[in-house]
């Protein structure tokens, strides 16, 4: 086989909610300018820890929290097209799977009881409580690996967001980019292979 594990980020690759984040962290951009042109597409893959240190105030984080909060506590999450296919694909070979994100564990206990068939198919997931520097750092996809008792190198990584498929880079995996956020013509030198989505897919 040609890869021995699988690392998936989650927003924009599993499911499809960065329109959504898109929209929220847009309006907070209006609320609470930063300064930084196209914001809520600069901060994508970044914990919220790292997003709140480093665009806002401290006295106006607990406000952004709030929002963020209430946003979150109201979405449905949607799987893309063939993600699920793909996931039965991968346990018929036998290939353990990790979800790297910097999604938060309330979050993730939202997702998983609105999709309760989607947590059985990984063997590892990975939040923003287990690592300390976010994406474009590796750190989340390197304790992936570790957890699933592979090489970093012998993983295929799929992600959507600039800051994810330089993590998986530096990770040394196999990275193959989801042209679900940005423009495909933007990912060709950022990924080792560019796909629209899952439908049909298999690498291993």
């Amino acid at each position: 086989m040609r890869y021995k594990a699988a690392l998936f980020d989650l927003d924009g690759v599993i499911v499809d909610t960065e329109s959504i984040y898109t929209d929220f962290w847009d309006d907070i951009d209006r609320r609470y300018p930063t300064g930084v042109d196209d914001f809520a597409r600069v901060i994508k893959g970044n914990t919220l820890a790292r997003i709140l240190e480093t665009y806002f105030d401290e006295d106006i984080r607990d406000e952004i929290l709030v929002l963020l909060k209430e946003q979150e506590e109201s979405m449905r999450y949607t799987l893309f097209d063939g993600v699920s296919d793909f996931l039965d694909r991968l346990i018929d070979k036998n290939i353990p799977k990790a979800i790297v994100t910097s999604s938060n564990d309330r979050k993730m206990s939202r997702l998983f009881s609105q999709i309760p068939e989607l947590r059985p198919k990984f063997e590892a997931v990975i939040t923003d409580a287990l690592v300390e520097r976010s994406k474009p750092d590796p750190q989340g996809y390197l304790i992936a690996a570790e957890k699933l008792g592979v090489d970093p190198t012998d993983c295929v990584v799929f992600e959507d967001s600039f800051a994810g498929l330089e993590a998986g880079r530096r990770a040394g995996a196999y990275v193959v980019a989801l042209a679900t956020t940005n423009p495909r013509e933007s990912l060709y030198e950022k990924a080792d292979e560019v796909i629209d989505s899952f439908i049909g897919y298999d690498i291993l």
